[in-house]
């Protein structure tokens, strides 16, 4: 039996199939195949308010591709939803059923708060130690969501127009700044030695870039270090000399400035990274549906 989940976000659009494993019942998944296509509808949706006509053409052929590999893998169940970008496009709504009479996938537009509770259903919080209180971070291309957690429980959470592709159009504001250092500061004021945990392509590669074991949290320092020394080369130079994606050497530096502002803000030392993200927490919602 095989599961999947796209995830349409602001930079890239992710299809992940993962196969549905019963051990005496009590159901998991594991990762068959994770696809990513850089479509970047963030570019249009932050600065225009409305995804260009050569976009969606572009995700619609992507949405026919998913469908496509969705039947020769037999995938029996599958949601999709779309965050940041489709949420502030003026033609979202159209797309959602242009996608739905050409490819043949319901797509879902969420909320930031459902947004948020999706990435946490993956419950990486539930392998920490409950005794601890702890802060999810995912940073996407056009919102960063935040949750605080204590023993297990979350107690608050919040979306915030702050992501990597908005801060490189030039489309983040001051205020929303602030109004994620407020809330943070009034979220975890009554809580000591919180723990972060982070989520989103950007914070894997820089805990891969980290060079850190896996399992082992990246401290305040280690990202700060890394970001000055990313921040030394240019554009270019990250893409022919470090190796990254041209799609991933621009977001990683504002993905890291929002990390390390959130860290700061919220007194947090040390983040784990258990390279999870959306279409992980949708599978984990599929597989709960069913219980």
């Amino acid at each position: 039996m095989r599961y999947a989940a796209i995830d349409m976000g602001s930079n890239a659009i992710r299809l992940l199939i993962a196969d549905i494993v019963d051990n005496n019942g009590t159901k998991s998944f594991k990762k068959n195949t994770l696809i990513r296509v850089p479509l970047r509808l963030g570019d249009d949706a932050f600065i225009d308010h409305e995804i260009s006509d050569k976009k969606a053409d572009d995700l619609v052929k992507t949405m026919q591709a998913f469908r496509n590999l969705m039947d020769v893998y037999k995938v029996t169940r599958y949601m999709a939803c779309a965050t940041s970008a489709m949420r502030e496009a003026n033609n979202g709504a159209s797309l959602v059923l242009r996608i739905k009479k050409q490819a043949n996938i319901n797509l879902e537009i969420v909320e930031g708060h459902r947004e948020a509770s999706i990435i946490y259903s993956s419950h990486v919080e539930q392998t920490m130690d409950r005794n601890k209180n702890y802060l999810y971070i995912d940073v996407g291309g056009g919102s960063t969501e935040l949750s605080v957690f204590s023993e297990a429980k979350m107690l608050a959470s919040k979306s915030f127009n702050l992501g990597t592709i908005r801060i490189l159009d030039n489309q983040d504001k001051d205020e929303t700044w602030e109004q994620m250092m407020q809330w943070l500061k009034e979220n975890l004021k009554h809580h000591k030695n919180i723990i972060g945990i982070g989520t989103g392509g950007n914070i894997n590669k820089l805990f891969k870039l980290s060079e850190e074991k896996d399992g082992t949290p990246l401290t305040y320092i280690k990202l700060k270090t890394l970001q000055g020394y990313l921040n030394s080369f240019s554009l270019k130079d990250r893409i022919n000399v470090l190796s990254l994606n041209h799609d991933r050497a621009d977001v990683i530096i504002p993905a890291g400035d929002i990390f390390l502002s959130v860290m700061k803000w919220g007194n947090i030392k040390s983040l784990y990274v258990p390279k999870v993200g959306m279409v992980d927490g949708i599978i984990q919602l599929l597989l709960e549906e069913e219980d």
